[in-house]
């Protein structure tokens, strides 16, 4: 999830561990928790683009990290606050939840998170997007009632609590939602006599309303949409695989280890300047039919000193163009 919503959830969870002892240092010191893990980030600037993307949402992500650093963080705050009622352990545990509920809210993007880090799996249920404001913005309202409340207020925990519970409550009717989006792809592809070999769903940018899918069918990929609002039928969009495009290239141990990061869902496009790795699970840069750009694309760029992968620059201009196209196609086709 993007940022501000990590540092909402981890200073909530900081306050239900803590804030009955310290009060809105439990906030603080839970917002930087989980803050925490989402500095992988850092390491574009230290690696390559795709060791970095690799290591994204990887082993700082996981139940082990979360284990390994809340003690360490949880010492050098009980230094910090020698004054502040909560003992080494109080602060090692506020640490704790806050860096392991980061990578479990994750979870369920798109993206996924490496929990189980240092085995390979990647968790990614794909039910709410990285920026979903019907999660963040009421979870906001509560944690700032709560904050304004004196530390043993029974309202300031009531608060609290309030605002976790709307918030998950919300992300589990997401998988509801996820589930029913399935079905009506699903019936879709039936009746309109398509025969594919996996189908993967996702909700479109900022709300649970707008679907998105990604059909294997063979040697095309198919993506449609589908709203809650919508009357006609689905329409899928053929997009061809054009995978021996590589030529030797698909050998390359940079493009073995994308196509792992994928999970096998790209496409290759050439261009007059070469081929370009194109990953599905993220679809269009925008929902207009006439789009041929994907939200994320790799340059592979040959020469004498290997191959070279640069991922393409996204643009302003570009977000203006999916919130018009998106909030139109939301209330339906």
């Amino acid at each position: 999830m993007d940022s501000l919503t990590q540092i909402v959830l981890g200073a909530a969870v900081g306050e239900a561990v803590l804030g009955k002892k310290v009060g809105n240092k439990a906030m603080l010191y839970g917002a930087i928790a989980g803050t925490i893990p989402d500095l992988d980030v850092m390491a574009r600037f230290l690696f390559d683009t795709v060791t970095a993307t690799e290591i994204h949402r990887g082993f700082s992500h996981s139940i082990f990290f979360a284990i390994l650093f809340a003690p360490i963080f949880g010492w050098l705050i009980s230094k910090i606050e020698r004054k502040g009622g909560a003992s080494f352990k109080d602060w090692s545990w506020l640490m704790f939840w806050g860096l392991f509920t980061h990578p479990v809210l994750d979870a369920f993007t798109t993206w996924g998170t490496q929990l189980f880090w240092p085995f390979k799996t990647r968790l990614a249920f794909q039910n709410i997007f990285v920026i979903d404001p019907l999660y963040t913005l009421p979870f906001i309202v509560f944690l700032v009632m709560a904050m304004r409340q004196k530390k043993t207020s029974p309202k300031r925990k009531r608060y609290n609590r309030l605002g976790l519970t709307v918030s998950t409550a919300y992300l589990v009717t997401t998988l509801i939602l996820k589930w029913v989006a399935y079905r009506q792809f699903s019936y879709s592809l039936e009746a309109q006599g398509i025969a594919y070999e996996k189908l993967d769903t996702r909700p479109t940018p900022f709300n649970t309303i707008l679907w998105s899918a990604n059909v294997d069918a063979g040697d095309v990929y198919l993506i449609g949409e589908y709203s809650f609002f919508d009357t006609k039928e689905i329409v899928f969009r053929s997009y061809p695989k054009n995978h021996q495009l590589l030529g030797d290239l698909s050998s390359d141990e940079k493009i073995e280890r994308l196509i792992k990061v994928t999970e096998g869902w790209y496409t290759i496009n050439k261009k007059e300047d070469g081929l370009y790795f194109n990953d599905l699970r993220f679809g269009l840069i925008s929902l207009d039919p006439k789009e041929s750009r994907f939200a994320f694309t790799y340059a592979l760029r040959p020469s004498d000193n290997g191959l070279s992968v640069y991922e393409t620059p996204k643009y302003r201009k570009d977000a203006k163009r999916l919130l018009g196209v998106l909030w139109q196609r939301i209330w339906g086709n």
